[in-house]
Order: C-alpha cells, then sequence, then structure tokens
C-alpha cells in the first residue's frame, strides 16, 4: 500500500516532480565527471532529454530511476564522442583553426605600399592593372596605349622589382 507521501507526490505533475530530484541527479552526474561544470552540463542534457520525452515515461514505475538511465545513456553518447573526437589529434574539430595575427597583415600592407610608390610608374601601372584589378594583357594594354607584349615585359619586370623591394634586397 502506498504512503500518503507517495501518494502526493504521484498526484503533483511530473515536471514538478522532476524537478524536485534536480540535487539528486546533480550528485550523480558528479559521479561521472569530474568537474561541476560538466556535471551541470550533463544535468542539463538529462533534463532536456527527460522533459523532451516526457510523454514516454510510464506512470507507476521509478521516476528517479529513469530519470538516471536518462543521465547514464546521456553520458555514454557524450563519451563516445569525446573518444571519437580524442583531443589532440591533428583532425580533432575542438581544435581552433590557427590565424595568422592580424597585425601582421597590417605591417605587410603598409610595405606593399611604400615598394609601389618607389617603383617606376608605368611598371607600377601595369602591376596594379593586371595583378591588383586582375584585367587582361589586352585590356591593360587599351588602357596604357601599347601593345601586348610590353605589358607583358612590363609586368615581368615589376614583379621582379617589387619581389626585390619587399624582401629588402637592393635592385642589382
Amino acid at each position: 500500500m502506498p504512503s500518503v507521501h507517495e501518494t502526493v507526490q504521484r498526484s503533483r505533475p511530473l515536471e514538478s516532480q522532476v524537478v524536485d530530484l534536480i540535487p539528486a541527479l546533480r550528485a550523480f552526474a558528479r559521479t561521472f565527471v569530474s568537474s561541476s561544470f560538466e556535471a551541470d552540463d550533463l544535468l542539463q542534457e538529462t533534463l532536456f532529454r527527460a522533459l523532451r520525452g516526457i510523454d514516454g515515461f510510464q506512470p507507476g514505475t521509478n521516476l528517479k530511476s529513469w530519470l538516471f538511465t536518462i543521465m547514464h545513456n546521456a553520458f555514454r553518447t557524450q563519451y563516445k564522442l569525446r573518444r571519437r573526437e580524442s583531443p589532440g589529434l591533428v583532425n580533432c574539430a575542438e581544435l581552433p583553426i590557427p590565424m595568422p595575427a592580424p597585425q601582421d597583415w597590417c605591417v605587410l600592407t603598409v610595405e606593399l605600399c611604400s615598394a609601389l610608390d618607389t617603383m617606376a610608374p608605368d611598371h607600377r601601372e601595369v602591376l596594379i592593372l593586371v595583378a591588383g584589378y586582375g584585367l587582361s594583357y589586352k585590356e591593360a594594354a587599351d588602357i596604357c596605349d601599347c601593345a601586348v607584349g610590353t605589358i607583358k615585359s612590363r609586368l615581368s619586370r615589376a614583379r621582379d622589382e617589387l619581389a626585390h623591394r619587399m624582401s629588402g634586397v637592393p635592385l642589382p
């Protein structure tokens, strides 16, 4: 015969009974993980799954056991994912993507502008038209009012000159 306490508990909404079990669930979560943050995450995942599938709970069965089973399954799922990703491996999804420092680009931009300013005007013009704007040799030749061969030779010399200026090596 059920006690008065059990009868009162069963008459309350199931969601309220789940809330009452949160301290016990938190303590159970600490048996799986060492960090309180991870335990809270596991508890949150358990509550999410439990409330999402609350219609699957069979009245008359032990709610605490049902929730503990959900937590155990949630932990096993997370454990499998962590093991599969294996932090520290080269292709690990949790590793941050290395990105060069943005100030390097600022320095290179200043150096490039300085190098372009010191170049011969016809070299600078061809380099900007073809390499900068992506125009074809023919389009650059029309703009500069010269032959395509002239554009090609100017561009070759301009690239060499820019490479020397950017490397800091004086021109021969």
